[in-house]
């Protein structure tokens, strides 16, 4: 038996998956109502605890959390030829599943600078194994007055 949605729930997994343009669209909203935008991003390959702590963490910066998960192709690029394990669809509808994330967008380069750059998150939050002047999107961020976050390291 299939359970009728009321307007007020949250939406699925599914529909909180979203191309540039409808995320675009609902950041600029939830903007417009006050609301602060975090933006992380990663493979998520083999979604683990500490990808989960990461994304709670990212999240607590912010109302809302956007997450960018690379495609497939940008994934064998980065994690070499018998990468991914899961096809991005895949991840991208584990991550959104999570309570702390809000959209979930694909992007297909090896860096999530366009999007940075259309979404223009309030915040950026990375891991912490990432040097702050290594971490793509920073100075457009902060040229806007938003701000870089690097978030703990979880072994």
């Amino acid at each position: 038996m299939s359970r009728v949605r009321k307007k007020s729930d949250r939406p699925s997994a599914r529909e909180r998956i979203l191309t540039l343009a409808a995320a675009e669209k609902v950041v600029a909203r939830a903007r417009r109502s006050g609301e602060c935008i975090v933006f992380t991003n990663g493979c998520f390959d083999l979604l683990h605890p500490g990808h989960v702590r990461s994304l709670e963490e990212a999240r607590s910066y912010g109302d809302r959390l956007v997450v960018g998960v690379n495609l497939d192709a940008s994934v064998r690029r980065l994690k070499g030829p018998a990468r991914p394990v899961q096809p991005a669809r895949a991840r991208m509808e584990v991550v959104a599943a999570l309570a702390c994330v809000d959209w979930v967008v694909g992007f297909g380069s090896d860096t999530p600078l366009r999007l940075i750059r259309r979404l223009q998150p309030d915040v950026l939050a990375k891991g912490g194994d990432w040097g702050l002047d290594e971490i793509v999107g920073r100075e457009e961020v902060e040229s806007r007055g938003g701000r870089v976050v690097r978030l703990a390291r979880v072994r």
